[in-house]
């Protein structure tokens, strides 16, 4: 199973940045979506920043959404972020 959504921040031109569950950073461009079916709803700025991560993927308000597995394999990825660690520090 691909790595799924964690958090998704909306920037400029229509483009995500999403960060997934295995720390990795990703843009994805949701562009070419803009003129079919349910997704021209997201041609409005205003909507398209109401995006959120949900299930492991991304949503918006009127339900639309992208596969995970879409959003990791045709997002431009950086390196990996850190993940926090789950414990609390550690006593010395």
């Amino acid at each position: 199973m691909l790595p799924r959504v964690e958090s998704v921040r909306s920037k400029t031109d229509y483009v995500l940045e999403l960060t997934f569950t295995t720390g990795e950073v990703g843009l994805y461009d949701c562009r070419p979506l803009l003129d079919f079916g349910v997704f021209r709803r997201l041609h409005d700025p205003a909507y398209f920043d109401q995006v959120r991560a949900d299930m492991g993927t991304v949503v918006w308000p009127n339900g639309q959404d992208i596969c995970p597995d879409t959003l990791y394999l045709a997002s431009v990825r950086g390196p990996a972020r850190p993940l926090p660690s789950r414990a609390g520090p550690k006593d010395t």
